[in-house]
């Protein structure tokens, strides 16, 4: 996502402007500002050209966290003002009674040939709320010609990210660059820092996902402890106190200026750092994030977005049609090749032309497919509060406000009380 948050209430004073007359026979809520916002606006001209209808795509907040909460806004008031939704892959069960059943809408067969596991994300009690848009999982981005440079290796250990990340900042500060950086990511605390938290800890043997697949709280453990610890200490060491205020864009900011060695991102920044804008254009590769020590396991977060269509819709049929044509096969291949978003159609992954437009779609197919999912579907209604509560810990720990044994047991206690109310 990206930078420019936008109030809520600006968002909807936007919405409630648009007067009749010049009303769209649909309205869109996709993307923030950027590439993302323009892919999609792409394709809703392809559709308006085939169609003869007409959408009115707006702009939603660039944090997941106030775009959740402006959604749940509109659907609890029961407003018409948005049909279409693009909603979290953690979203389906919070969101799906104010959805359609797109089951009832599209033809029959209309989710063959996507992931399953996206399909049974978006199923809610036997009901199809969402179409699988894209899909995501947490990748390490690094500069090939600087780990070429001091002969090192890409590393497959978050200690051996933390050494390569020391050795090269030490070498490029001392030729002069000051305000080079060994390592970005998402610290900021926002649903982003808990994607970020929950891949260093799960990449632990027994680190846990702070709360397992039974709904038991698994966070409170000494190897999530050691990988918080061990995040804690990047601070004003190979990442700049600044990142404790960065989301996916500050991050790739800094990256893409050439001012950092490795940066933890989504695909999507992939296209803007190979761009002929891009300062490192031809000087970065993608690899699967770091293991927690040579037992662990590299765990990318699941991530992504769909389409879903509102209940309060005064077009239900149109808005199913246009979540059916951007979620196609031919969409996802142009959004692959054009911007670089992971299909959702595996057949996509061995297509020659995404293949060549985006080669680690092809490498990294494995980190995509075995993804880590955030406990949303498990704790239901109360995931908010659980990644609320989560990435709040981990901020403190972060900013040295806390250490990371004591953050993890006051954080289990808090789980423990919102458990109570039944997830």
């Amino acid at each position: 996502m990206k930078p420019g948050l936008i109030p809520a209430s600006c968002f909807l004073a936007v919405i409630g402007a648009v007067s009749p007359a010049a009303a769209a026979d649909l309205t869109l809520s996709c993307g923030a500002v950027g590439a993302e916002l323009q892919l999609c606006q792409a394709g809703v001209k392809r559709w308006e050209a085939q169609t003869g209808h007409s959408v009115e795509v707006v702009s939603t907040p660039n944090s997941a966290t106030e775009r959740l909460s402006l959604y749940q806004q509109i659907l609890n008031a029961r407003s018409s003002d948005i049909d279409v939704f693009q909603i979290d892959v953690v979203w389906p069960g919070m969101l799906a009674p104010h959805l359609i059943d797109l089951h009832d809408h599209l033809d029959e067969g209309a989710t063959n040939g996507f992931f399953d596991a996206i399909v049974d994300n978006n199923t809610v009690d036997d009901r199809l709320v969402a179409m699988p848009w894209f899909t995501d999982a947490g990748v390490l981005y690094y500069r090939k010609d600087l780990l070429d440079k001091y002969g090192l290796e890409v590393p497959t250990t978050w200690a051996g990210l933390t050494e390569a990340a020391q050795t090269v900042q030490a070498g490029e500060r001392e030729a002069g660059r000051s305000d080079f950086w060994g390592y970005v990511f998402q610290g900021r605390a926002y649903e982003g820092l808990t994607v970020n938290a929950l891949e260093w800890i799960a990449s632990y043997p027994d680190g846990g996902t702070i709360v397992d697949e039974n709904g038991d709280i698994t966070v409170n453990n000494a190897q999530a402890v050691e990988a918080l610890s061990l995040a804690a200490g990047w601070i004003d060491n190979i990442s700049p106190r600044g990142v404790l205020n960065y989301t996916e864009e500050e991050a790739r900011g800094v990256f893409q200026s050439g001012n950092a060695l490795f940066m933890r991102n989504w695909p999507y920044a992939w296209d803007l750092v190979q761009s002929e804008q891009s300062s490192i254009r031809d000087r970065v590769e993608v690899a699967p994030l770091p293991a927690g020590g040579d037992s662990g396991e590299s765990a990318g977060v699941l991530g992504g977005w769909n389409l879903a269509v509102s209940r309060y819709s005064d077009n239900p049929d149109m808005a199913a049609d246009l979540v059916a044509f951007l979620t196609s096969f031919d969409e996802q291949k142009r959004r692959a090749i054009e911007g670089a978003y992971n299909p959702t159609l595996p057949a996509l992954y061995q297509d020659d032309e995404v293949l060549a437009a985006v080669p680690f779609f092809g490498t990294l197919y494995e980190t995509f497919t075995s993804a880590v999912p955030r406990p949303a579907a498990v704790t239901g209604d109360n995931y908010p509060r659980v990644s609320n509560a989560f990435f709040n810990t981990v901020h403190e720990v972060l900013s040295g406000n806390a250490e990371a044994d004591q953050g993890l047991e006051r954080l289990d206690g808090e789980l423990e009380r919102i458990k109570r109310r039944r997830w």
